[in-house]
């Protein structure tokens, strides 16, 4: 069974920076899709950023470009999210997502191409 445990969450003022965990076990694929997902009060839920494990590629939402960067350590079977610059409106949970295999049903960015979810961890920016 994968499981995905975020960690690295917490408060920082506006321009400050963060970065974090997304700890994966229970697979053993070579190629997968994982992501950072978040949602704020109210609002749905929205990705983030992506990568693809077979090539590296990454993907951005285009609020976050040039201040959030998605990367992966395979050794250690994680993914971080770098997150400078941060700012109020950056405020909510994060979600780490992955998807098996060397394909997705749709765009990187949407929720349903994803099989394992984690349970999150709250990012707080304060102005």
């Amino acid at each position: 069974q994968v499981q995905l445990v975020e960690s690295g969450g917490g408060s920082v003022q506006a321009r400050g920076s963060l970065r974090l965990s997304c700890a994966a076990s229970g697979y053993g694929h070579r190629s997968y899709y994982m992501a950072w997902f978040r949602q704020a009060p109210g609002k749905e839920r929205e990705g983030v950023a992506g990568i693809y494990s077979g090539t590296g590629t990454t993907f951005y939402a285009n609020d976050v470009k040039g201040r959030f960067t998605i990367s992966q350590d395979n050794s250690k079977n994680t993914l971080y999210l770098q997150m400078n610059s941060l700012k109020p409106e950056d405020n909510a949970m994060y979600y780490c997502a992955a998807k098996l295999g060397t394909g997705l049903a749709g765009p990187w960015n949407l929720q349903k191409v994803y099989d394992y979810w984690g349970q999150g961890t709250q990012v707080t920016v304060s102005s």
